[in-house]
């Protein structure tokens, strides 16, 4: 089982109705996720956060952090 992860979800990430933990059966359907929340979050978010991400045996983790 490989998951996407999204760490200390923002308010941007609640309004839009996302899961903070998704799981899926193979590691590509994983990435493809990860990268897809990842891009929508980096292009359709209020910008007060920005968002990272790491890949840990085959599991993806977004990361936010507000913004300096």
């Amino acid at each position: 089982m490989y998951k996407v992860t999204v760490m200390n979800p923002c308010s941007c990430f609640i309004k839009n109705g996302l899961v903070d933990v998704q799981d899926f059966s193979s590691k590509e359907e994983a990435k493809k996720e990860a990268e897809s929340l990842l891009h929508r979050m980096q292009t359709t978010f209020c910008g007060k956060h920005e968002f990272s991400m790491s890949e840990q045996f085959g599991s993806f983790t977004i990361f936010t952090r507000a913004r300096s």
